[in-house]
């Protein structure tokens, strides 16, 4: 977590210090170069967490232009100078807003001022799981129905391809995929249940020197038509160490949003499984596969899209091994 403190007086300076050494984030004080404003734009845009040491307001007012959505904003929590109470007042679920107050608060020997429904009632809170189980959701519109469900003391079914370790808490239980309130899937999926998708999902890439980042979401778009994989599913794209540095490849990443990783070819000749072979490739790389050897090794786990090339570019994909279990929240 990418986490940014802003401290308005020399008290919450110290303050925002002590806890950015003790979680690990950047401590700024206010003017000091930055001002409110300049300082909130460019921390709300980069950062996965926002602490302002002072008031509430302030905190409010700075981050009300920049407020979009709950799957998109970033966890912002205000804390006293005193250190007396931490109140997430944005993303307490899905940006973990709610659980950074706790540990500030269980730091600072203080309060965490909890407001969400579920929370105060103790019952089940399907974004906050979500994000614990490192899910994406592709419909945040639906979690309203799936708490309401849970608030109202119903039961809220859960359907996954994936067993789901330990005991269904109150609230929520297993159900079938079509007759849930909420699904598991890397796949595209219609209905009115809420979606969560496992950021689980590797893309392997192979191309030309100086492939645009243009072509590569072109292929891209075609991989995931074909095998109708979510693209929310995708975390990482792997290659050949030959393209550490190609810039097409480097800037499809970054636009998509997914980390960048590169192996050797002995690495990737040493991937063990049922790869479409190339001479060509060989004779280029040293390995006769790069798309699907990547995927496999970066992801540890198993090749479920094979080469599919077109363009001067190779992709494939491969899903990581997935156990999710029904903690969400600190025992």
């Amino acid at each position: 977590m990418t986490l940014r403190l802003l401290a308005f007086t020399d008290r919450g300076f110290e303050l925002a210090r002590t806890l950015a050494e003790a979680l690990g984030g950047e401590a700024a004080r206010c003017g000091a170069p930055q001002g409110l404003a300049e300082w909130t734009a460019g921390a709300f845009s980069q950062a996965d967490a926002l602490v302002f040491v002072g008031a509430a307001g302030i905190a409010v007012r700075a981050i009300a232009p920049h407020v979009q959505h709950k799957a998109a904003d970033p966890a912002v929590v205000v804390v006293d100078e005193a250190g007396r109470f931490a109140i997430p007042i944005l993303s307490g679920h899905l940006g973990g807003a709610n659980d950074l107050a706790r540990r500030i608060a269980a730091r600072l020997g203080g309060t965490a001022v909890i407001t969400t429904a579920t929370d105060v009632r103790g019952l089940f809170a399907v974004d906050e799981w979500a994000r614990r189980q490192n899910c994406r959701v592709e419909n945040p519109e639906a979690i309203v129905r799936f708490s309401a469900k849970v608030l109202s003391g119903g039961t809220a079914g859960i359907y996954s391809p994936w067993p789901i370790a330990g005991r269904p808490p109150e609230g929520a239980a297993l159900a079938a995929e079509g007759d849930c309130d909420a699904l598991l899937t890397v796949r595209r999926k219609e209905g009115d249940a809420l979606r969560l998708i496992p950021a689980i999902a590797v893309l392997g890439v192979g191309c030309r020197r100086d492939t645009s980042a243009a072509a590569l979401e072109r292929a891209f778009a075609a991989l995931l038509e074909e095998s109708s994989l979510h693209p929310l599913a995708f975390y990482k794209a792997c290659s050949i160490d030959l393209k550490r540095d190609e810039p097409g490849l480097l800037a499809f990443c970054q636009n998509r949003g997914l980390a960048f990783e590169v192996f050797s070819a002995r690495a990737l000749g040493a991937v063990e499984g049922d790869f479409s072979p190339s001479a060509f490739v060989r004779s280029v790389t040293g390995v006769d596969n790069v798309c699907e050897r990547a995927a496999v090794l970066g992801s540890g786990g198993t090749l479920i899209v094979k080469k599919q090339a077109g363009d001067g570019v190779t992709m494939a994909a491969a899903l990581a091994p997935f156990s999710p279990d029904w903690r969400w929240q600190d025992e």
